[in-house]
């Protein structure tokens, strides 16, 4: 019904940039929050940043002033833009999106298959 696709993920050196994507596709009649997540080998997944519908933001503190989520409702597409990248931040990043699929209907949680990032020099 709804598909989540990551894009934008691969390997950079210890201070730089990296810009993700996620296209929501499918049965969509409205989207709530989009989030993103990642997990690192060994490790739970963990909320990084969220956006509401109206733009509101939340993000974990270990991003906090370094990565910037937005999102494009009209292209129903969230980014999550990342600077002053540090190795720790390896991990496979997931975006999920609160769906609803037609009016009335409750929204439900939606997840992409996630995308690498690496930060080693």
């Amino acid at each position: 019904q709804v598909q989540l696709v990551e894009s934008g993920g691969g390997l950079v050196q210890p201070g730089g940039s990296l810009r993700l994507s996620c296209v929501a596709s499918g049965m969509i009649f409205s989207i709530n929050s989009m989030d993103w997540y990642r997990q690192a080998p060994g490790k739970e997944r963990d909320l990084v940043a969220t956006i509401s519908n109206s733009g509101s933001t939340n993000y974990a503190g270990s991003v906090k002033g370094r990565f910037t989520i937005s999102r494009d409702n009209a292209k129903n597409t969230v980014y999550l833009q990342m600077n002053s990248l540090k190795p720790e931040d390896t991990a496979v990043y997931y975006c999920k999106a609160s769906v609803s699929v037609w009016r009335g209907t409750d929204y439900m949680d939606y997840w992409g298959k996630g995308t690498l990032v690496t930060v080693s020099s």
